[in-house]
């Protein structure tokens, strides 16, 4: 049945394509030059984070006048959380199809079969650049530079100050990755990113580019120059200072989380318009595309337009966000639609504006939003209703109802409940809003429409199964000896088990593939010990143990990988009858001449 439909959904985009004048768009594109490509997305900010969305606090002119620039999509929608996003912005595919189900523990890696963008973009002589937060994979074959990008300036995992950075990383001189290389960096992260955007784009200039900018702000740790702190420090931010609609913010809500929120996206702002005015600069605005979009509702109670929930949750406050498009010398600008489109839509979307050839044996399950943006105005044309998924729960694999959202043009099917780690209780209600009359999700009416969510109930149903079917959920593996990246540094963001945590008593393993045999050192770190003990190493069914004094901070084992294949790595060290996982082992192979 879904494969049905997204053939049906083809043959209806090809003749919009045909109707709308795209195919000489893609003739010129091929004979002349095609345009540049710059994704904007923030980590963690919310639809209510703008000014231009009714906010009378945050301090947003460069963005809210990229808004007016732009075509905004009033309804467009991501994932709850970031990495199932970021997976979806890349591909154009259902993150539970590209490995990810999670943000961590194992679940935030992609498979590096999928094909990104990046790549898709490579193949017709693009530059491609990545400059914030990857968060698709920290080690080869799943890293940003082994995925399409040529160049790369990334944080670890999740962010700046997870486990994945080395201990005591913050947003100010952090230590991020160029090119797969560890390198201190001066400055504020915010404006280090932008700052190698720009020199990439000024590099590139004479030449197509694709710039992929997401910055890791405002997500927590909620770090700030003071410049930008002491603004909304010195504000009113109580609930009562905002516009009173929908959903009211909770009165608990903390002002100084709220400020520092602000100040980081006062700053992003700065940032924006640097790179915006770059372009100008370079005579580039014409020719690049420019999307702006956010990663998933906000982190932290605020005000969110009125709609319900935030980060997390499948209600509106937690996966609809701004997304603006700009590209002056072919799409007007300054208009918006209100129909249902999300992150799986961004990529068929390039593919026809850059007359990108489409990946043999790739399914997409996005839909172009070119013959929309194409439109003249006044112009009118059918656009199919269709229904749209998202979902997210902690756990190793997706389980069928928990925290789930089907939308079509008019309607939403939402069963909240498990999201995080909560179980999904029995019974647990399904509501049913009207989107067109109900836009903020203040009346149920599923009991009213049992056959709306019947309909609805079975259509997911159905999504679960496909999402599902091509690979299962095993994590793909992290190479070990591989020359692409030797040594490899494993974190507590990638492994897996029932007692792996981040803090500094878990336990867990990381799933690897050995790719040669040879010596192989594995120097295990944790926090200094404070008596005598040992640590263990395990690989498969091979045990090593070694005594570590105390004070020590680390331990070396070397031994021989006999065979190349899958394996479970782990090493831990004993504290009475507890054995404690270590922060990070860095393995290494021995090369011959050593």
């Amino acid at each position: 049945m879904v494969s049905t439909r997204q053939v049906t959904r083809l043959t209806r985009v090809i003749g919009f394509i045909c109707c709308l004048g795209l195919l000489s768009v893609a003739a010129h594109a091929q004979t002349a030059t095609r345009p540049n490509v710059i994704i904007i997305m923030t980590d963690d900010q919310g639809h209510g984070d703008l000014g231009f969305h009714g906010n009378p606090k945050v301090k947003t002119p460069n963005l809210d006048k990229f808004a007016r620039e732009s075509v905004r999509f009033e309804n467009f929608y991501v994932s709850p959380v970031c990495s199932p996003t970021r997976a979806s912005l890349m591909t154009g595919r259902y993150n539970y199809r590209t490995g990810i189900v999670d943000t961590f523990m194992g679940r935030s890696m992609m498979h590096p079969g999928e094909v990104t963008i990046a790549e898709m973009l490579t193949q017709v002589g693009y530059r491609t650049g990545i400059f914030g937060k990857w968060h698709l994979g920290d080690n080869y074959p799943m890293r940003a530079m082994d995925q399409g990008f040529q160049e790369s300036l990334v944080c670890r995992g999740g962010g700046i100050g997870q486990p994945s950075d080395p201990p005591g990383n913050t947003y100010f001189d952090p230590v991020l990755q160029q090119n797969g290389k560890p390198v201190k960096k001066t400055g504020y992260c915010t404006d280090i990113f932008t700052d190698a955007a720009i020199d990439f784009i000024t590099r590139h200039r004479g030449t197509n580019f694709f710039a992929y900018i997401p910055y890791n702000a405002p997500h927590a740790p909620l770090q700030v120059p003071d410049k930008y702190l002491e603004i909304y420090k010195a504000m009113n931010l109580a609930p009562s200072e905002f516009p009173a609609k929908g959903h009211p913010i909770p009165a608990n809500t903390d002002a100084d989380t709220t400020a520092r929120v602000y100040a980081m996206v006062h700053n992003i702002d700065d940032n924006v318009g640097r790179l915006l005015a770059k372009l100008d600069e370079l005579k580039l605005r014409s020719n690049t595309i420019v999307m702006f979009l956010t990663d998933n509702g906000p982190q932290h109670p605020r005000y969110t337009s009125g709609m319900f929930e935030r980060k997390g949750s499948t209600h509106e406050g937690g996966i609809r966000v701004p997304f603006f498009l700009r590209w002056p010398g072919m799409v007007i600008g300054d208009r918006s639609f209100g129909l249902v489109t999300a992150h799986i839509d961004i990529v068929p979307t390039l593919l026809d504006f850059c007359a990108l050839p489409r990946p043999r044996n790739v399914e997409f399950d996005g839909r172009s939003l070119a013959p929309l943006l194409m439109l003249q105005v006044g112009q009118k044309f059918s656009w199919p209703d269709r229904m749209l998924f998202f979902q997210w729960h902690r756990g190793d694999a997706p389980e069928l109802y928990r925290n789930f959202a089907a939308r079509s043009q008019r309607y939403k099917l939402v069963q909240p409940a498990g999201a995080g780690n909560q179980s999904l209780p029995p019974n647990a209600p399904f509501k049913l809003y009207d989107m067109l009359k109900d836009p903020l999700e203040q009346t149920d009416i599923a009991a009213q429409h049992p056959d709306i969510v019947q309909t609805m109930r079975t259509e997911y149903e159905a999504w679960f199964k496909y999402v599902g079917e091509a690979r299962g959920y095993e994590p793909p593996r992290i190479y070990l000896g591989a020359p692409q990246e030797n040594p490899t540094t494993l974190t507590r963001q990638d492994w897996r088990g029932p007692q792996a945590q981040w803090n500094d008593k878990g336990l867990g393993h990381w799933e690897v593939q050995i790719t040669r045999t040879g010596a192989y050192t594995f120097n295990a770190q944790f926090p200094p010990v404070s008596a005598a003990t040992v640590a263990e190493l395990k690989l498969d069914d091979l045990v090593l143990t070694q005594n570590v004094p105390a004070g020590a901070s680390n331990c070396v084992f070397k031994t021989d990988a006999k065979r190349i294949g899958p394996a479970r790595l782990q090493a831990a060290i004993l504290q009475g009858t507890n054995r404690i996982g270590a922060h990070y082992i860095e393995v290494t192979r021995l090369e011959a001449a050593q």
